[in-house]
């Protein structure tokens, strides 16, 4: 039996054939944490760009989380539309760990006004939402730039919404539940974008 607290992960010896040593593992805090990720962004720089509209989230909750998620995913911007609330906010500052403060974010009123400006900085437009045009989103080739656009925890994305962007894609539910929670169903979005896209291309100049 293992020592409490003790973590131990399995690797297999070629020096030993069939064979598997274990070695001890800690978890990582502090310095030893921040010079890992840090190491890990250099070598692993995603070659898309993630943005994301938030058309009348209304928990503050989940605002907050989606800011976290945000700040983690490097997104080049959070827009709050409608009714969603905005910092500060005690509960948006708490859960979201006032990543507010350092990621870039803005409201706009009108969903629709927000849509066509990202589309002028040149962003494709993906909601994800159980559309009936939806497909599933590992399947769906991603512009270089994606606006992802999520919608009321309740109602989803509107209809108008909808059909001003240029694509919908949905997490396939393998239970009885009907969805996920909107700040998990846009990590999971946005880590397979940021995952699957091919290594940026090096330009050399003579």
């Amino acid at each position: 039996m293992f020592p409490k607290a003790a973590f131990f992960w399995v690797v297999w010896s070629p020096k030993r054939p069939k064979m598997f040593t274990m070695r001890r593992m800690k978890p990582l805090i502090g310095t030893d944490l921040k010079r890992f990720l840090r190491a890990y962004r250099r070598q692993h720089r995603p070659a898309r760009m993630v943005s994301a509209l938030l058309q009348s989230v209304a928990y503050p909750a989940n605002v907050g989380s989606i800011f976290r998620l945000a700040d983690g995913a490097g997104m080049q911007e959070l827009i709050l539309t409608g009714i969603t609330p905005t910092p500060p906010h005690p509960t948006i500052d708490k859960v979201g760990r006032f990543k507010s403060l350092r990621v870039p974010w803005r409201y706009e009123r009108d969903p629709l006004v927000a849509i066509e400006q990202v589309r002028e900085a040149g962003y494709g437009v993906v909601a994800v939402e159980l559309a009936d045009t939806a497909v599933p989103y590992h399947t769906f080739t991603y512009p270089a730039k994606t606006c992802l656009v999520v919608g009321h925890e309740d109602h989803g994305v509107t209809k108008a919404v909808l059909a001003a962007c240029d694509a919908a894609v949905f997490v396939p539910m393998y239970g009885r539940g009907l969805s996920l929670n909107v700040h998990v169903a846009l990590s999971i979005v946005t880590y397979h974008i940021l995952h699957t896209a091919p290594p940026l291309k090096k330009v050399s100049c003579h």
